[in-house]
Order: C-alpha cells, then structure tokens, then sequence
C-alpha cells in the first residue's frame, strides 16, 4: 500500500468513527482548505480507502445495483421481518393497499394470512400468489411484462391498469434512500411503475433495512418529501433519522 501521511490517517479514523465524513467538516478539523481536503479523498479512493460522495466520502459504495431476488431474500432477513411486522399496524380491515414488489412484501404478504377482510393491489407474483390462501383477502394481481429477476410486473399495461384505483396506502420497498436525490431503485422501468403507484395511493410506506439508507439506485422514484413513512431497523442513525423527520418524513423502527 502506498505510504499515507498524518493527515490522511486521521481522515481515515474519523470515517471509521461516523462512517460517512464531510469536506467542510474535515476542513474544521483539520484547519486545511477544501482544495487540499477533495485531493485527500481522491487519492484515498484511488486506494480503495473510501467511496467519493458528493460533499465528502463514505466508507460504502453509495451506488445500490441490481441483485436477484433470490440472492436478496438471504440478506438482512431478521431486519425485514422484523420491518414487515413493524407495518401491520398501518393496515386497517377493509383498507385498499397496494404492495409493490421486494422481498420484505414477501414477509409482510405472510404476515396478513390472518388478516382481512381487505383488497390488496400487487405487481409481485410471489406476493399474489402468497395472499391467495388468505379468502379473506381480495388480491388484484397486476398484468404486463414480467421482470424474471425481481418475479414482478412492469411497464404501460401495468402503468395502466393501475391509474382504475384509488388505494388507502402504498407498501413500497427501494434499493436507495438519500436525503437529496430521495428514493430510489435500479431498474428504471420498476421507477416508473413505482411512480404512478404513489400517485394511485393516500399514503406512502417506504419498507427498507437501514442498508438502504445514503444509496442511490439508477431510477428516481421519488423526493423524500413525498413519502408519509419509512420503516427501517435500528440501524438507522440518528443523523439520519433526524434529517428525514425535518423533512416530514415519519420514522418508524
């Protein structure tokens, strides 16, 4: 490895310490300009140190990619059963819900087997296909092209069908939550999906593990002062949770 020098060997404790840094803050710290603090971080990355981010640098990559979702029902699994339960008391009987695709609907969809009656609009097969065996639920499984990857349904048909209701809530999973560019996910035709599903809903609940949070996915869905909730775990920090309540956000865990 390359030699660091004193100063990059505190920048590299303090983004142990807090896990994401800022340029303004480290200038303060360590009493140089931002000039020479930017040329610190991008020699570091060039190291593989820590992820350049806009305004400092973060020990993760804030970029969210794809995965299947196979691979994604064996990640943070105690997290998002325990954020699908953290849910059910938003849903009311004889509430109209939509809940899009992911694996925590997948957890929260076996969580409603007792539950009804209730009308619940979906673009997950496995989610469909889960509630079917609840007859008190009435499921409303949206048609159209089918993402193999994610087992759910996308693009106009679906975008179609969806704009017939008027739903109580929206249960959305993201793959990217940050505070300035808000919502997101990285597929852009699911974005899109995911858009108009906020527009057919009251009521916005974003479900995502705290792993979500300062990531950004390819499609913007939405900015954070659109949503109503987010369920996340307690691995949420405090900076951010109070970052996303001063924007009206309500943050459960």
């Amino acid at each position: 490895m390359e030699k660091l020098i004193p100063r990059h060997d505190e920048i590299l404790k303090e983004l142990d310490e807090k896990g994401h840094i800022l340029v303004q803050d480290l200038c303060e710290k360590l009493n140089v300009s931002s000039v020479t603090i930017r040329k610190d971080l991008n020699y570091l990355e060039s190291l593989g140190l820590l992820f350049r981010n806009h305004g400092g640098a973060s020990k993760q990559v804030r970029y969210a990619y794809e995965k299947n979702v196979v691979e994604k029902e064996s990640i943070n699994v105690e997290a998002k059963q325990s954020i699908a339960k953290a849910a059910l008391p938003l849903i009311q009987e004889n509430d109209c819900i939509i809940l899009a695709s992911g694996t925590t609907m997948h957890y929260l969809a076996r969580m409603l087997m007792n539950f009804g009656p209730l009308t619940v609009l979906t673009s997950s097969l496995r989610v469909a296909i889960e509630l079917c065996n609840n007859p008190n639920i009435n499921v409303i499984q949206l048609g159209g092209e089918v993402r193999k990857s994610s087992t759910s349904i996308v693009g106009s048909i679906s975008e179609g069908i969806l704009k017939q209701f008027s739903c109580n809530k929206l249960f959305l999973g993201v793959d990217g939550i940050d505070l300035e560019f808000g919502i997101s996910t990285s597929n852009a035709s699911e974005a899109h999906l995911n858009q108009v599903m906020m527009e057919c809903a009251d009521q916005t609940v974003v479900v995502a593990d705290s792993s979500k949070l300062n990531k950004k996915g390819f499609g913007k869905i939405a900015s954070l002062d659109q949503i109503d909730y987010l369920i996340t775990d307690n691995g949420i920090s405090i900076e951010d949770q109070i970052g996303l309540e001063e924007i009206g956000v309500n943050v459960i865990k």
